[in-house]
C-alpha cells in the first residue's frame, strides 16, 4: 500500500538554453527522453516518454492551461456539459486536416471515444472516464458537431479531454496521422525519436504565421543523467526536461542562470508491498503485507526526513499522503504525517503478534521477518533510498534485501508475474484532478500497483476507496468531490 513515500522537489525542474540551438540549427530543438516509449498509440500512454510524444503530436479538443489551470478551446471551438454531468456536446472547428491531409470531423472524435472506452484496450486514459458501469454512446449531429453520453455523471468531464488525442477514423496511417504541431517522422529504438513539423497544423500566431516555428524536435533516448548533462554542457542539447537534485546543485554552483527550483511537483516516489492473491510469495508474507498495522509500522520505522536530507540534498520533502501539497485544492491538509518512531513501530508490530528476539523480528508463528525490495537499476535515488530503508528497518529487527532490475524486467515483475515482495517506484502526474488517477485508485484498474485488476475489491479499505473515488468522479458539486477524495487520502494513510 502507498503509505510511505518521498515527494521530489526537483523532479520537474526545467531550464532552457537556446543560444546553442541557434548556433547549431535554427529549426531543430533537441532534448532527452529518459525511458523508451513502449508504443506510439496516444490512447495507451503509460510513461513519461509516451506522454511527451503525445503532448507534442496529439491534437486535443480542449487544453488545460498549465499556468492558469483554465480550459482553452483547441479542436473544439465550443462545448457544453449537461446539468447531470453525463453528456458533453462539442462544436468542432472546420477546415482542419490531419498531418496526412485527411479531413478532421466529428466522425474522428466518435471513433476515438469508442476506441478509448473499449475495455479490451486497457487504456489508463480511458479509466478516467469510468465513473459507472455501462456503455458510452456517441451521436454525430453534424460533420462538426457531436454529443457523447456516459452511463453515469463524470465530474470535470470537459477537463478530462485534455488527455485525449484525437485519432483519424479514415487515414491508413492510423495513429501516424496526427492533429498536433509535430508528427513522428522516425523512431530508432534505443536511440531517438524524430518529430517533424506537421505541415497541416491549424494554429497561427498573432501575425498570421503558421505554427510551429520549429521544423523538428529530436528526442534522444538517454537514461544516463551524466551523459545527458555532458551533452547539455557541450551545447548538443537545448534543454533538460527534468533535473535531479545532484545535477541541479552542480549546475547551480557553476551556471546559476540556467536552473530554477520550481518547488514541490505533483510527482512522488513510493514504496508498496505486493498484495496480489496468487503472487509466488509465501502465504505468511502475504499475511504481513495485508496487515494495516504492519504497513503502518513500516511507515513509522522509515526516517523520511533522512531520505530527503541525504538522498535529495533537501530538494525533496516527506509526503503527508498520496497527494502532493503542490495540488492545492485536492490535497487533504488535515492529514498528519507518520513521525519517525522505531519504538512506536515495534509497539504496533507487537499488537499484531510480532516479537523481537535477539535483534530479530519474528511473526506469531516464529517466521523471521525478511523481505526484498525491487527497484530499477541505474536510478541512483531509488537505489540509495532502498539502502537507507534497509538500514532503518534493520533497527527494528527486519532484514531487507535490495534487488535492482533493468526497467523492463521490473515492470514485468510488478505487472505480470508479480514475482516480488516490495517495490520502490514513482508516479508521474499530469493532471490535478483525481479523475486523472482513476487507473491507480480503482481496485479493478491495471495500475492499482499493490494488487491490480481485481474482479472485486479484496479488502474493505479498497472497497471504501472504490466507493469514494467513484462518488467524487460522479458528483457535480466540487465540495462533495473534495470531501470524498479527502476520505480516499485518509484511507490510504
Amino acid at each position: 500500500m502507498i503509505r510511505h513515500r518521498v515527494l521530489g522537489r526537483l523532479i520537474l525542474i526545467t531550464f532552457l538554453c537556446l543560444a546553442s540551438t541557434f548556433a547549431r540549427s535554427e529549426t531543430e530543438l533537441r532534448f532527452c527522453l529518459r525511458t523508451e516509449p513502449k508504443n506510439l498509440n496516444p490512447l495507451l500512454v503509460s510513461n513519461d516518454a509516451e506522454e511527451t510524444i503525445r503532448y507534442l503530436t496529439g491534437g486535443v479538443l480542449v487544453r488545460v492551461n498549465r499556468q492558469t489551470q483554465q480550459l482553452q478551446a483547441e479542436l473544439a471551438e465550443s462545448w457544453t456539459v449537461s446539468k447531470d454531468g453525463r453528456q458533453i456536446t462539442f462544436k468542432l472547428r472546420q477546415g482542419i486536416a490531419f498531418s496526412d491531409g485527411t479531413l478532421f470531423s466529428a466522425a474522428d472524435v466518435a471513433y476515438t471515444v469508442q476506441k478509448l472506452m473499449d475495455p479490451a484496450l486497457h487504456s489508463a486514459t480511458g479509466d478516467a472516464f469510468r465513473s459507472g458501469a455501462g456503455t458510452v454512446n456517441t451521436k454525430i449531429l453534424a460533420s462538426n458537431n457531436l454529443a457523447i453520453t456516459f452511463p453515469a455523471p463524470v465530474a470535470g468531464l470537459d477537463r478530462l479531454f485534455d488527455q485525449v488525442a484525437i485519432l483519424s477514423s479514415q487515414s491508413p496511417k492510423k495513429e501516424g496521422a496526427v492533429l498536433g504541431p509535430f508528427m513522428v517522422a522516425e523512431y530508432k529504438p534505443g536511440a531517438s525519436v524524430l518529430l517533424k513539423r506537421n505541415p497541416n497544423y491549424w494554429k497561427k500566431d498573432s501575425q498570421g504565421r503558421r505554427l510551429p516555428y520549429l521544423d523538428s524536435i529530436r528526442l534522444d533516448i538517454q537514461s544516463n543523467r551524466d551523459i545527458e548533462i555532458l551533452h547539455f554542457r557541450r551545447g548538443e542539447l537545448d534543454l533538460i526536461n527534468s533535473l535531479d537534485s545532484e545535477y541541479f546543485d552542480r549546475l547551480a554552483s557553476t551556471s546559476p542562470n540556467l536552473v530554477h527550483d520550481a518547488g514541490p511537483s505533483l510527482d512522488s516516489e513510493q514504496m508498496w508491498f505486493n498484495e496480489v492473491g496468487n503472487a509466488p510469495i509465501p502465504a505468511y508474507k502475504r499475511t504481513w503485507f495485508r496487515s494495516t498495522d504492519f504497513r503502518r509500522a513500516i511507515a513509522q520505522a522509515i526516517n523520511r526526513e533522512d531520505l530527503s536530507r541525504v538522498v535529495f540534498n533537501r530538494h525533496a520533502q516527506p509526503a503527508i499522503g498520496p497527494v502532493s501539497p503542490a495540488n492545492k485544492f485536492w490535497f487533504n491538509d488535515k492529514l498528519k504525517p507518520y513521525p519517525y518512531d522505531p519504538e512506536g513501530a515495534l509497539k504496533k508490530l507487537q499488537v499484531d503478534g510480532f516479537r523481537l528476539e535477539n535483534g530479530v523480528l519474528r511473526d506469531r508463528d516464529g517466521n523471521k521477518v525478511e523481505f526484498s525490495i525491487v527497484t530499477n537499476a541505474g536510478n541512483n535515488y531509488r537505489e540509495r533510498m532502498a539502502v537507507m530503508i534497509q538500514q532503518d528497518l534493520q533497527r527494528v529487527g527486519i532484514k531487507v534485501n535490495v534487488a535492482t532490475l533493468d526497467f523492463p524486467s521490473l515492470i514485468e515483475r510488478i505487472t505480470q508475474s508479480f514475482n516480488y515482495e516490495a517495490a520502490i517506484l514513482g508516479l508521474t502526474n499530469v493532471d490535478l484532478d483525481p479523475n486523472g488517477q482513476m487507473n491507480v485508485w480503482l481496485s479493478s484498474a491495471e495500475n492499482h500497483q499493490w494488487n491490480p485488476a481485481q474482479k472485486s475489491p479484496e479488502t474493505r479499505w479498497e472497497a471504501e476507496i472504490d466507493r469514494r473515488i467513484r462518488a467524487q468522479s460522479s458528483a457535480t458539486d466540487p465540495r462533495k468531490r473534495k470531501a470524498s477524495f479527502d476520505r480516499v487520502q485518509g484511507v490510504v494513510m
